[in-house]
């Protein structure tokens, strides 16, 4: 369904209040379903993603509030609106304490309804907006996400991520930790139609074992020791938009299997809850496992790996993109620096930078130029900023890259993916045909 349209639920014993209620709340934006009773009510509320409910406080088969309360109890983020022909005040006010956002009698006046449904689904739609931001990373703009680098494996990242974007399969990221799957993921997620909403995220290494069902799925009051109230899970916050989880190899094998019943079927239970719910996600997950060795030890569901697996993204380490590293540092010193200060690096410095191994990817790069940015004196940043083993490293080894050399291997690369072609080169590297010319000649390349 649009995410600009939503549903309301009407809920009378008379036939001539459903047709109306349907007829006159109805228009291009909402969509209304009728319910003749508390058992047809329940069913529609377990099979349909409801807004606002407009409930009849006098039902055949539900006495007083009950169907109010086991409303609220199995959907938290929803507005209840009572309507009556009694007009019991002492109910009224019992029914406002049990959570209903209004309450109207009847004969009611159509145009002030409409205005309370209209208020009660902002209501709704400021209520779940709420509970997403605090799982979200934000809402991600086209011009906020970048994949820093020129590299030929970088470009291909961004070609996958453009492509897979408008899809709704799920899209399955690996790589070195610190290679930057979570930038790629909300790379994904800002080029889908879904981007003006916030990506929910989590590390699946953060949860607890025990709880790991009940933090996706969500759990019913009761249904296990320290459960004194329902609630809504991940995969309830994400309806409608990505959910994004990290570390999905530390996932428990019992869940796995469980999402992936999500995946295949769009539905699932909250933790003691026998009936099925209906959810939209787009799913995007990440690993820095090796998840087909780890299905051949018997520690990740295999059907579970094969549906996800479906298209996979290889982040390389930044060890095996070096011609990257002279724009990430760039980007860095730019982006980290605290004040308009102008930091450069020393070509001693760089070549260290240039020469190190990177076991840490672009996260320890981040902190290394962080630290520099500290130690650097009238922004100038010298190798006594870089961390010692940095420096002692690039000593033993002996500094065999520089930015120069960089430059050249990563014009060899352009050169033969275009096979030989210099103006699809110039136009790769952003440069002119001219500037590459003269390069090639600098650098005795033929």
């Amino acid at each position: 369904m649009d995410r600009e349209k939503y549903s309301i639920l009407v809920v009378d014993d008379e036939e001539s209040i459903r047709r109306l209620l349907h007829k006159e709340l109805r228009n291009k934006n909402r969509e209304v379903l009728t319910a003749a009773d508390g058992a047809e009510a329940m069913a529609m509320v377990r099979s349909h993603w409801f807004d606002v409910i407009i409930m009849d406080l006098w039902l055949p088969d539900v006495s007083d509030l009950d169907l109010l309360i086991r409303i609220r109890e199995s959907i938290p983020h929803i507005e209840v609106i009572m309507i009556t022909g009694h007009g019991d005040v002492d109910i009224a006010v019992e029914a406002m304490k049990l959570g209903a956002c209004d309450f109207i009698r009847k004969p009611f006046n159509l145009d002030r309804l409409d205005l309370i449904v209209e208020k009660a689904h902002q209501r709704v739609l400021l209520s779940r907006e709420n509970a997403m931001l605090r799982h979200s990373t934000g809402h991600e703009r086209r011009q906020q996400v970048r994949l820093i680098g020129n590299s030929q494996a970088i470009r291909e990242i961004h070609f996958l991520a453009e492509k897979v974007a408008p899809a709704r399969i799920p899209v399955l990221i690996t790589g070195e930790s610190g290679a930057g799957k979570d930038v790629v993921a909300r790379l994904i997620h800002s080029r889908s139609p879904l981007a003006g909403h916030p990506m929910v995220v989590k590390n699946c290494a953060t949860l607890q074992k025990e709880l790991a069902r009940s933090e996706l799925f969500g759990h019913v009051k009761g249904s296990f020791t320290g459960a004194n109230e329902s609630r809504e899970g991940l995969l309830s916050f994400a309806h409608d938009s990505t959910l994004f989880l990290d570390e999905i190899g530390d996932l428990p094998m019992e869940v796995q299997a469980s999402l992936l019943r999500v995946l295949e079927t769009g539905t699932y239970r909250r933790v003691g809850e026998k009936e099925e719910r209906k959810v939209n996600i787009r799913f995007l997950f990440a690993t820095n496992r090796h998840l087909a060795e780890e299905v051949e030890a018997g520690r990740f569901n295999e059907a579970f790996f094969h549906r996800i697996n479906a298209f996979s993204i290889k982040i390389p380490a930044l060890r095996d993109r070096k011609e990257d590293l002279p724009l990430l540092v760039d980007y860095f010193l730019t982006c980290l620096s605290p004040d308009s200060t102008q930091y450069r690096i020393v070509e001693r410095a760089m070549a260290c930078i240039l020469n190190y191994n990177w076991p840490g990817n672009i996260r320890e790069l981040r902190n290394v130029i962080e630290r520099s940015i500290i130690l650097a004196e009238n922004g100038i940043i010298t190798e006594r900023c870089l961390p010692r083993e940095m420096v002692e490293s690039a000593d033993a080894g002996g500094t065999d890259l520089t930015l120069a050399s960089v430059e050249k291997q990563h014009i060899l690369r352009m050169l033969d993916f275009h096979g030989g072609n210099r103006q699809k080169t110039a136009d790769t590297l952003g440069i002119s045909r001219k500037t590459l010319y003269r390069k090639l000649l600098e650098y005795a390349i033929e």
